[in-house]
């Protein structure tokens, strides 16, 4: 592990900047500091702190340190002038060690005289055009003299930085040219002129649908694969083979490395997706150093720049014509340069002659470097230019050299490590200066030509095309410009390289991305100088992601505006850096929504940011375990292979997904998530289920794999993943989780009927604590909207008072038998035939108002499956479910799945087909055979699956528990139309998290019901409505659901068991409603939807729905569980039970 301290304090009032940075470090550390003024030794704890810090103890602070790329660092900014030094010890978290400096502190002393900005005379009219181009670059807002000052000096410091690059005073001057329009002129302008600017460069829209990029259907060929641990698609086992037989001959140098690229590339290309991870995944493996980039071969510049044109020119084919592959191209592209044929590469060699030429430096380390590049050039040789400019530009201060050096990972030991290795330390002539900033500044750009594809600066310089006429023998350069290139985009590139390392990062934000938007119609297009755009998008969109982070420290956590803006540029940008961007289109659609309406502490703008940032979480979560499933394969394998360290191994995709953009959206989210909870008066907690319990913690990745688990002691569960459909295990009295299931999902129900404490946490810090606990007796109290969690004893345990389930053991339960009837009109239901569900809407039919619409239905009773699966017809079939239930019985679970398989294979008699039809037909309800023979196999197969649905897991479990016998469980099938809804929602009139019976609770959702309560990711919008005031429904929340189920004419096929709704026992929801036909999966796009836009809509139809709901409550003199749906304004109620 490596530390690094650079102390910066500025020329113009008396801050200083420290910044520490660990590198080469897989362990999560602590800063543990204070400062000390001089002649004290008392720490003294500053005012100002960055972004994380809490107080320990009252003497000291703890600053967590932030991870960007492969280095982490913290930036601390004093003010206070009397600081003469901070000390500090870093405190490894996970293992709680301190690490120090020979059993003392570390510290820091404040040297006097460092400055990062000189006082070089600027003239004012240079500053003030420079104040005014950053003043319309934010869209000219009406500035106070306070902030136009604080422009000024904005501009002042951007200025004096780029001098102290070495830019000189009359290229600054150029690029500030006068506007257009006079200043004093401007300054003029009346107000109301400024009042109606709305073309703002912070809120520019763009049309992001256009950018859509759904993933072609259609699977990729997989010759020779291997599925490594059941976990992810495969590999091409073929492919890593032979990278791992080739790696002995690809280490003699890159030039043999990407020639053997380009031949196993070409090779498998018919594989798809997958070969080119494979690849990917190699060349990452290289790029990051797990591989020998060089051993015991000398080869020139040219050589490895023609291997690397070759490839570059064969990927860039790749981009072009397989459109689902280039978010995997676009990964390989980063580990490689650009290469080029001619004398490209020759120039290397060619130019630093002429270097050491024009400024006497033939010996020492120049000239190892010399050798160096003649035989062996590599990417590091960009770094070694790099730091040789920097030493330069600091008067020939040799720890800059070094500095820069070490912070892009070149240290003494890998420049000793070449075949032409570097020993010696740069030693020039002082008068040397002027030409070697001209000569290694000049030589850079041919260094970057070659060996940094995706370097911002090279790239747009490539792109647009620039000249060299050559010094002193220096060879005369000319790269033409790629294609016509839209004036917008040479305005935008020519910003970005001019304010690339403003400290005011929105502008140049703004224009990366306005670049990219710009450069996309260029990527689509095949022409020859492709892969020159893709680098160039490349190096925008790194540069997104890197300025981005450095804005991270300045960006306050209370500055909400300014974080909205960052999310928005953010989601944009990654919009178009992928392939099935579709959920990341809608939630940047709904996040324009969102900055637009954006009113200071509005709960209720709150609560919609809040559904937006967490779809936006969705997907990012989707995004990355894709990558898993499709990457992390293939990294293990070639990995292993090709003897990487284990831990480079175990991280791969996890460091890839850190890489990109996608990370640095998640910081900018979870910084927003709890402003806006604490606008919206959320909490940490959301509340399923309330109820105060004591138990045991166990911490488990997913609640579904312990579901049929018996717990000997009261358990309480922190579950990572909770999709909504689980079964509770016995002996569990509280389940905690990050994820959000539906307040009316399954498993929320089972919890509050089960007495279980059910609750989702929005704090990550709260959950890292108590998995800490793992084995520990906590006790669960309710305060308010929030949980108070304390630790107690094992004789506080004994004594504590346990809330059991309320299931009564031995519920019975009595087994229905055929009546003779193998089909039922609606006036025909009974208790002896049909179950609750269809009992209930017959009920309603007649009772309720005209405009509440109930579906015509008919119902296949109880008895006939089982009267069916006895006959001569399906014997067989019989007797193997005997068998298997002997077996389930037994306690062999796995064999319910073989059950359900086996009642798959029944056949109809023609008496059921006969009934069936004439009551259907006489019920005007479709009877499928009408449509031919497969229509009717269709409608038959639904029958079975609800039938086979009583052998489901959580089913049987939930019958176990409850001790109900599952022999006694019977199944009556309710047939419907089924209604293409526009929403479908689920009432509960009494509130289910606070028991209120004074209040209608209620969730909705796009189309069909079952992303309600089964495992569809995300929450529904929900509301509140008083009984005594129905017109005024409160959002309780916003929808983030990702999918909507939408359906053809067709019908549904719902279970209606015995075992449902019995006292004491809720066994809805445990068998399926299965419908006749596929239903299609839409991904959901808010931006447009009336139920959110328009509120006059969004509150008439709540109301209608809570009306629903008191007039339903009011007939059945009882709290109701409703199910309805919503069809062109209309409202149809498909169930309704007691609620549990």
């Amino acid at each position: 592990m490596l530390l690094q301290v650079k102390v910066y304090k500025s020329s113009y009032d008396s801050n200083v900047k420290v910044e520490l940075q660990l590198r080469n470090c897989s362990k999560l550390f602590l800063l543990h500091w204070g400062a000390i003024y001089c002649g004290q030794t008392n720490w003294v704890l500053p005012a100002d702190r960055p972004v994380g810090t809490k107080l320990f103890k009252q003497y000291a602070l703890q600053t967590p340190f932030v991870k960007s790329g492969d280095v982490f660092f913290i930036t601390i900014e004093l003010r206070d002038p009397k600081i003469h030094a901070i000390e500090f010890v870093l405190k490894d978290e996970r293992h709680d060690k301190w690490l120090k400096l020979n059993q003392q502190n570390f510290q820091i002393k404040i040297p006097e005289g460092v400055k990062i900005y000189s006082h070089t005379s600027i003239p004012k009219d240079l500053v003030e055009r420079k104040a005014y181009f950053l003043w319309e670059s934010m869209g000219r807002p009406r500035n106070s003299p306070q902030q136009q000052q604080e422009n000024y000096e904005i501009a002042l410091r951007d200025l004096q930085s780029q001098l102290s690059k070495g830019i000189s005073l009359n290229e600054l001057q150029s690029s500030f040219q006068a506007p257009g329009t006079k200043r004093a002129a401007d300054n003029k302008e009346s107000s109301s002129v400024v009042d109606n600017v709305t073309s703002s460069s912070y809120h520019r829209r763009h049309d992001v649908g256009q950018w859509l990029h759904q993933r072609s259907q259609g699977k990729a060929k997989i010759s020779n694969s291997l599925s490594l641990g059941g976990v992810g698609n495969g590999i091409v086992k073929w492919l890593l083979d032979e990278i791992s037989q080739k790696e002995k001959d690809a280490e003699r140098s890159l030039m043999h490395r990407f020639n053997i690229a380009t031949e196993l590339t070409e090779r498998c290309k018919s594989e798809g997706e997958l070969g080119l991870i494979g690849i990917m995944v190699w060349l990452r493996f290289m790029a990051c150093r797990h591989l020998t980039w060089n051993k015991n071969y000398n080869v020139k510049p040219r050589e490895i720049s023609t291997a690397q044109d070759k490839f570059t020119n064969l990927l860039q084919r790749i981009y072009s014509s397989q459109p689902n592959d280039r978010e995997i191209v676009r990964l390989i592209m980063t580990t490689i340069g650009r290469g080029g044929q001619g004398d490209v590469g020759q120039r290397i060699r060619d130019e630093i002659l002429v270097l050491q030429r024009n400024n006497d430096c033939k010996g020492g380390m120049m000239e190892e470097w010399h050798q160096k590049l003649h035989n062996n050039s590599s990417p590091d040789d960009v770094i070694i230019c790099q730091a040789l400019l920097d030493y330069v530009r600091s008067d020939f201060k040799i720890d800059i050299y070094w500095r820069t050096l070490n912070a892009n990972g070149l240290t003494k030991s890998i420049l000793r490590s070449y075949d032409r290795p570097i020993v010696s330390e740069p030693h020039f002539r002082v008068g040397s200066k002027e030409g070697l900033l001209r000569d290694l500044t000049s030589y850079l750009k041919t260094l970057k030509a070659v060996h940094t594809g995706a370097d911002l600066e090279s790239a747009i310089e490539t792109f647009l095309g620039y000249s060299s006429q050559g010094n002193h023998f220096m060879k005369a350069v000319r790269v033409n410009i790629v294609g016509d290139v839209p004036s917008r985009l040479q305005e935008c590139l020519s910003f970005v390289k001019m304010h690339v390392d403003d400290k005011n990062i929105g502008p140049l934000m703004e224009k990366l991305l306005e670049s990219r938007v710009v450069l996309r119609p260029l990527l689509l297009t095949s022409h020859e100088k492709l892969k020159d755009v893709i680098f160039l998008d490349l190096a925008l969109d790194s540069a997104v992601r890197t300025t981005m982070e450095r804005g991270l420290q300045e960006l306050g956590n209370t500055h909400v505006p300014g974080i909205v803006f960052f999310i928005s540029v953010m989601l944009q940008n990654l919009c178009l850096s992928t392939v099935g961007n579709e959920q990341l289109i809608y939630c940047t659609k709904d996040w324009y929504i969102v900055s637009d309406s954006y009113r200071p502490n509005d709960e209720q703008w709150a609560l919609q940011a809040k559904a937006v940032i967490d779809r936006v979480r969705l997907a990012l979560s989707d995004k990355s375990q894709d990558y898993h499933k499709m990457i992390q394969p293939s990294a293990q394998y070639l990995g292993n292979m090709l003897r990487v360290e284990k831990w480079a191994i175990d991280i791969f995709t996890e460091e890839l997904t850190r890489a990109g953009s996608a990370a640095t959206l998640s910081l900018l989210v979870n910084r927003l998530d709890p402003i806006l909870r604490k606008i919206a008066n959320l909490g940490c907690w959301q509340i399923i289920s309330p109820v105060e319990v004591c138990g045991l913690v166990t911490a488990v990745s997913e609640l579904i794999i312990v579901q049929t688990k018996v717990y000997a002691k009261p358990t309480i569960i922190i579950a990572n993943k909770v999709t909504g459909e689980e079964e509770i295990p016995d002996g569990v009295v509280g389940v905690l989780t990050p994820d959000m299931p539906d307040v009316l999902s399954h498993v929320s129900v089972r919890a509050r009927n089960s007495k279980v404490c059910f609750a989702t946490c929005f704090d990550q810090s709260i959950l890292k604590n108590l998995k800490l606990k793992e084995g520990k007796m906590i006790s669960i109290k309710l305060s308010s909207t929030n949980l108070v969690i304390s630790d107690i004893s094992s004789s506080d345990m004994s004594k504590a008072h346990f809330v059991t389930s309320p299931i009564p053991r031995g519920t019975t339960l009595t087994r229905k038998t055929f009546g003779g009837k193998y089909a039922l009109a609606v006036e025909e239901f009974t208790v002896a035939m049909v179950g609750a569900k269809s009992r209930n809407l017959q009920h309603l039919r007649g009772r309720v108002p005209s405009w509440i619409k109930i579906p015509t239905s008919v119902a296949i009773p109880f008895g006939v499956f089982e009267t069916l699966l006895t006959s001569d017809l399906n014997k067989d079939l019989s007797n193997k479910v005997s068998s298997f239930s002997r077996l389930v019985n037994g306690g062999d679970l796995s064999k319910l799945l073989s059950i359900q398989e086996i009642i798959l294979q029944m056949k109809p008699s023609s008496q059921l087909i006969n009934d069936l039809r004439s009551k259907m037909k006489s019920s005007r309800i479709p009877w499928p055979g009408d449509e031919g023979v497969e229509r009717w196999n269709q409608g038959w197969l639904a029958i079975k699956k609800v039938w086979a649905s009583k052998w489901n897991q959580r089913a049987f479990i939930s019958c176990r528990k409850a001790n109900i016998n599952h022999d006694h469980v019977c199944m009556s099938v309710l047939i419907q139309e089924v209604i293409s809804a526009d929403y479908a929602f689920v009432i509960h009139t009494r509130n289910p998290s606070s028991g209120d019976s004074s209040e209608i609770y209620t969730e909705i959702v796009k189309g069909l019901g079952e992303t309600l309560v089964g495992a569809y990711a995300g929450r529904a919008m929900s509301f509140i409505v008083k009984k005594s005031d129905l017109k005024s429904p409160i959002i309780h929340g916003y929808p983030s659901k990702q999918i909507g189920l939408y359906i053809k004419k067709s019908l549904i096929f719902r279970s209606d068991s015995n075992a449902e709704d019995l006292e004491g026992y809720a066994g809805a929801g445990l068998y399926d409603s299965v419908p006749m036909d596929k239903e299609q999966k839409v991904v959901l796009d808010y931006s447009n939807d009336r139920l959110i836009k328009d509120k006059g809509f969004q509150r008439a139809l709540f109301s209608k729905i809570a009306e629903v709901g008191k007039i339903i409550e009011d007939l059945y003199r009882s709290a109701q569980d409703i199910e309805g749906v919503v069809k062109d304004g209309e409202i149809y109620v498909v169930q309704t039970r007691p609620q549990m």
